[in-house]
């Protein structure tokens, strides 16, 4: 499980170092700071956030708007624009490269955590990539709600995942697990090829699979039933690769 990644891009570091301790007391991670468009072009290809912060006055030739027509244009992830213009030249202009929420500067903690948490929602659902409210897949992780923040489950990380009449348990590889409202259906569709459903309540990831026997398989030392139609289905898979 990792936190969500924040790249903030801010040319005033007193302001960028306020809203990086404000995160990090929020629970997010931040993956880098920039105050110019070269150095964030540079971070984000060194590794891509889950989100941006960016200011739209930036020191050097471009500006943060330009920065997000290239994020839509390459790397397709969130971005939340910070200005201290709110004049309807400067909205319009924003609005034009279609970021996922507005701050006005000076906001508080609260409307920069509300802020990104709707943001990401927006953009998932943008993306044909929602489950829920509660619940974003975005790139290759299930985000999901705890208290008033994402947390961010890597597909990787799951081994896998039971049905429990209106809920789904998670778990993880490194025994944790999560307890989410939703329907193995929801879900399926939405993770990666890795993940198989063998049961009627399971679906399972098959890079930890170790075993298939004739009514259960074995993955990382969990047995899981395995149901009649789907055996073949799973032989048929196992041949292929």
């Amino acid at each position: 499980m990792g936190k969500i990644k924040v790249l903030i891009v801010e040319d005033e570091m007193i302001i960028s170092n306020n809203i990086k301790f404000s995160l990090m007391d929020n629970g997010y991670e931040i993956s880098e700071q920039a105050i110019n468009y070269t150095e964030a072009i540079a971070a984000i290809e060194n590794e891509v956030p889950d989100i941006a912060l960016l200011d739209i006055q930036l020191s050097g030739k471009k500006s943060g708007i330009e920065l997000g027509a290239e994020i839509n244009k390459r790397f397709k992830f969130p971005f939340i624009f910070l200005t201290s213009n709110s004049d309807s030249q400067t909205v319009s202009k924003a609005k034009s490269v279609e970021p996922a929420a507005y701050l006005i500067k000076p906001f508080s903690s609260v409307e920069l955590a509300t802020s990104i948490e709707i943001a990401l929602y927006n953009f998932s659902k943008r993306n044909e990539k929602a489950l829920n409210q509660e619940n974003l897949v975005i790139k290759d992780s299930l985000f999901i709600k705890k208290n008033k923040n994402f947390i961010r489950i890597d597909f990787k990380d799951i081994l896998f995942i039971k049905s429990d009449h209106i809920y789904i348990e998670i778990e993880m590889i490194d025994g944790t697990q999560h307890v989410i409202r939703g329907s193995l259906n929801e879900y399926i569709n939405k993770l990666s090829g890795n993940f198989f459903r063998c049961h009627r309540s399971y679906i399972v990831n098959l890079d930890y699979l170790q075993t298939v026997s004739h009514n259960e398989l074995m993955i990382l030392e969990k047995n899981i039933p395995l149901g009649k139609r789907h055996r073949e289905e799973l032989l048929t898979v196992i041949n292929k690769s």
